[in-house]
């Protein structure tokens, strides 16, 4: 089996863009948080990044909606700190997995909808009508998941074969762990991976308070939520990686930043105690001997208890910190965050080995173990 490295890093969020303000952000207070605009819901907004710098024509940038912007630039700086931004030989043989969510609504149509469903005479058929006609062009064109690919594709030049997962928080660990087995078995060499998310949307606080997990109090720490309730606060931004083997590097003389040694991926049942167990047959599995652990605890009462005990008790000596008080909980960005910042940590001789850890909201339990390149 070939080792995987990763050498570029593309990541932009509430705490600004690029490794250095993520690593500062690390042991800051707290991130840049919006109280006010969807109250009573806290949501960390991305730091807004100048978009001509990745997605040169304003025509390609009008027609993406705001997380496939941010997931194009933040695969733009990726592909440029792999120093692979200029080369369309190999952009045409590089692989690419996108970790998305469904797209986002049209408020407007769907204002009309609801308001024309009250007064309709036969609202079965109103409605039928409605989602075939007005809808239509608006999935078509905005919210399809693959479509991030697509404009990654067309904006970059990254024409490899290209797959697009769906499933929240696992969506991010499986793409992570599709491409990790793939250059390790040698069915391909080099691959892009990540993962985009806007929290600044009013359908998706809705959802996700009709299941009541959200945070609505000013900002706290993830570990310190449960005790109050619990609750995420989301946050908006995008984490692209690539992931190559060591011989493909070294043979275009690229550094890797750190080694991804294994991907664990399960779903448990989600009964007391269950991540726990989960997250310990996981260390265990990939024989995890970190110094330091980047969790994606969400703040959800009852699951962040259970990862927080067991990641203290299996790893007593480790630093643990929590992509939540970094970025905001970014659902399919998740698990690509803390592998960028873990690889950033490795790479800059602070750790000698990381785990990365993404248990999602409502299901799935995800691990990566990072080591050094060298």
């Amino acid at each position: 089996m070939r080792d995987v490295v990763i050498t570029g890093i593309g990541i932009v969020s509430a705490a600004g863009e690029g490794v250095e303000v993520h690593l500062n952000a690390l042991t800051a207070a707290s991130p840049r948080t919006d109280l006010e605009t969807f109250a009573p819901f806290p949501v960390h907004p991305v730091t807004p990044p100048d978009y001509d710098r990745q997605i040169a024509k304003k025509s390609d940038q009008r027609q993406m909606e705001p997380w496939q912007k941010l997931g194009c630039y933040a695969a733009g700086l990726a592909l440029e700190a792999a120093g692979v931004k200029e080369d369309a030989d190999l952009k045409s043989r590089m692989h690419l997995i996108v970790a998305a969510g469904g797209g986002e609504r049209d408020y407007a149509v769907d204002g009309q909808i609801l308001t024309g469903l009250g007064r309709a005479e036969n609202p079965g058929v109103f409605l039928n009508e409605r989602l075939m006609g007005d809808l239509r062009p608006t999935l078509f064109l905005a919210q399809l998941s693959n479509l991030l690919a697509g404009n990654i594709s067309i904006v970059h030049g990254v024409t490899g074969a290209s797959r697009t997962f769906m499933g929240e928080e696992s969506s991010g660990v499986d793409a992570i762990r599709v491409a990790q087995s793939r250059i390790a078995s040698g069915q391909n060499d080099i691959f892009l991976v990540g993962g985009a998310y806007n929290a600044e949307r009013p359908d998706i606080l809705l959802i996700y308070e009709m299941g009541g997990f959200l945070w609505k109090q000013a900002h706290r720490p993830v570990w310190e939520r449960p005790a109050e309730g619990g609750g995420m606060i989301l946050g908006s931004g995008a984490c692209f990686l690539v992931l190559e083997s060591r011989e493909h590097a070294a043979a275009r003389g690229a550094k890797p930043l750190a080694t991804i040694a294994d991907v664990a991926s399960d779903r448990s049942r989600r009964e007391p105690g269950s991540v726990g167990r989960a997250i310990r047959s996981q260390i265990d599995a990939l024989g995890a001997k970190p110094d330091v652990v980047i969790s994606g605890a969400t703040g959800v009462k009852g699951i962040t208890e259970d990862e927080q005990a067991a990641l203290l008790d299996s790893l007593p000596n480790a630093a643990i910190h929590a992509t939540g008080d970094v970025v905001g909980h970014t659902m399919e960005g998740q698990a690509p965050f803390g592998v960028a910042l873990a690889a950033a940590l490795i790479g800059q001789g602070q750790s000698n080995e990381a785990l990365v850890t993404s248990v999602g909201h409502w299901r799935g339990e995800g691990a990566v173990r990072l080591t050094k390149a060298s």
